[in-house]
């Protein structure tokens, strides 16, 4: 845990240890916003970093899309996940599908990547199995593009709450 103000002074070094982890295995995001400091809140430390995502450019931006799991993928039935990601998945229920479903859910992860090229990336602790599996159906009617703005903006709400978690006052 650290407050607002600890995170405000700390080093680079630092900073990017406790802020990096806040998107996926990227902590290129944090080092690059750590210049911007002191943030005033939470709420412009988010925007901050997500500015830098957005001015990133596109090579980036697919870089830290395909940085995410795959749902119930290998890494989540292997127990590799992220400590992050582990909590996010199993807050969705993943964690206790039976092997049908899991199985569903490879179908729809391969389908998803082979049209678009990356994992689909959706804001587990915001949503359901279900409604997981529905956004598969509704989101691979999307183009390219459009996934490409969605996995983002959901990248962004995984990244805020992830920021909340610091407990940041």
């Amino acid at each position: 845990m650290i407050t607002l103000a600890q995170l405000n002074s700390c080093a680079r070094e630092e900073f990017v240890r406790v802020v990096g982890p806040v998107f996926e295995h990227s902590p290129w995001i944090a080092e690059a916003t750590w210049a911007q400091r002191p943030f005033a809140g939470v709420e412009e430390l988010h925007r901050a970093l997500c500015r830098t995502v957005r001015d990133a450019g596109g090579e980036k931006q697919l870089a830290l899309i395909r940085a995410h799991p795959d749902l119930v993928g290998w890494l989540a039935l292997t127990g590799t996940l992220t400590r992050e990601s582990t909590g996010e998945q199993a807050s969705a229920g993943l964690d206790r599908l039976t092997p049908e479903e899991i199985e569903l859910f490879q179908k729809n992860n391969a389908a998803y990547k082979e049209k678009f090229g990356f994992p689909f990336v959706i804001c587990a602790r915001l949503n359901k199995q279900e409604a997981i599996l529905n956004g598969f159906k509704v989101r691979l009617n999307n183009s390219r593009e459009q996934e490409i703005q969605t996995a983002l903006a959901e990248i962004f709400k995984i990244a805020e709450l992830r920021l909340r978690d610091l407990t940041l006052a």
